[in-house]
């Protein structure tokens, strides 16, 4: 069993010049990735890493996992010309998702301001946080101008208990926090694969590609990974609009399997699209949960993704969701004449494609082939 109680602290690099990558939303902005996923699947493990491998950046991590009594506090540790600085984050109920909106934020600001700036931010939740609400927070943050910016959320899983986890019945229609954890995820880290066999490893698979078409995967075992697949996801960035319409274009449809309510469906539809039209299909489906599948159950989006084409724009453009928030962005990328494709990508509960696509044809597309 690896030990997840031992906390990380920041590992100081020497400054060395930035790899070439795609571009942050800007030079002043510094990346958090969310880890998520069950106790004992090897976050904290993962964490001691990222912290110990050469990769030349000064890393920040924020640790917050539920603690006994009512209050918790937890320390964010940057190291700096050789001494190590404190500052203590305390969140009142031991949830980030809870408390961030409160002071978590603002503590990571201030902290910033006084120590001098990071190069990144890990945070770790609790393994029964919905990572999906701090995501949100970090989202809507960075639109008010904030200093830092979400870049991903990646979601570790236990190869041997992985499957138990997901297949555990939630009281009261609630969604299992293990199969959101999946659907929200950016990546998959399937660890500790060396403690089971290939078929149990294809089961997890199967299992993760079921609940989000969409997400990468990766396999390691205690954790170690390519820094370069956890790092710089730039998962929620507009810049990338080339590399997100390719994978869209590779994103299967799921069926059901453990979780018979959270898959992925996706469609495509040529032709340009009204604005005004789109907001509104989103806002129905997102905030006012309008559409029904066949059973009369209300679809709940846990995440969206697309490149539509808006009416009036000669780029594509990117549409992000994450439960109730979502956005819309020009990309970089023209569109090529007679070739205006919107691909669409829903992760979530009670989902049906057809009526889906059948509301969005009807309501949004101005001039429509549909595949």
């Amino acid at each position: 069993m690896e030990d997840e109680d031992d906390c990380p602290e920041l590992v100081p690099m020497d400054a060395q010049p930035a790899p070439p990558g795609p571009p942050t939303p800007s030079a002043q902005q510094i990346p958090v990735t969310i880890i998520t996923g069950y106790l004992g699947a090897g976050k904290t493990t993962l964490l001691n890493y990222i912290l110990t491998e050469q990769h030349s950046k000064r890393i920040a991590v924020i640790l917050n996992e539920f603690g006994e009594g009512s209050a918790l506090e937890k320390s964010l540790a940057v190291s700096q010309a050789g001494e190590l600085y404190e500052e203590w984050l305390e969140l009142r109920n031991g949830c980030l998702c809870c408390s961030v909106k409160d002071n978590g934020l603002k503590a990571i600001e201030n902290l910033m301001e006084k120590k001098g700036k990071f190069d990144y931010i890990l945070l770790e939740t609790t393994g029964l946080a919905d990572p999906g609400a701090v995501a949100s927070m970090f989202w809507v943050d960075a639109e008010l101008g904030s200093d830092i910016y979400l870049d991903g959320i990646v979601t570790v899983i236990d190869a041997k208990y992985g499957l138990q986890q997901l297949k555990e019945e939630k009281a009261d229609g609630l969604i299992n926090e293990a199969a959101r954890q999946i659907a929200l995820a950016d990546l998959t880290i399937i660890n500790k694969t060396d403690l089971v066999n290939e078929e149990e490893l294809n089961q997890v698979r199967d299992s993760v590609r079921s609940i989000n078409g969409l997400v990468k995967i990766v396999e390691s075992q205690r954790s170690r990974v390519e820094l370069s697949e956890v790092l710089d996801l730039h998962s929620f960035d507009n810049k990338d609009g080339a590399k997100l319409a390719e994978k869209l274009q590779l994103v299967k449809p799921t069926g059901l399997h453990l979780d018979k309510s959270i898959l992925t469906v996706t469609f495509e539809v040529t032709g340009d699209l009204s604005e005004e039209a789109l907001n509104a299909f989103i806002q129905d489906l997102l905030w006012e949960k309008k559409f029904c599948n066949k059973e009369g159950e209300p679809m709940t989006v846990i995440r969206l993704k697309g490149i539509v084409s808006l009416a009036g724009k000669a780029h594509q453009v990117m549409l992000q969701g994450v439960h109730k928030l979502y956005e819309l962005n020009e990309t970089p990328q023209l569109w090529e004449e007679n070739l205006h494709i919107n691909r669409l990508v829903f992760i979530g509960r009670n989902l049906n494609k057809d009526i889906l696509q059948e509301h969005f044809t009807s309501s949004v597309v101005l001039n429509t082939e549909t595949n």
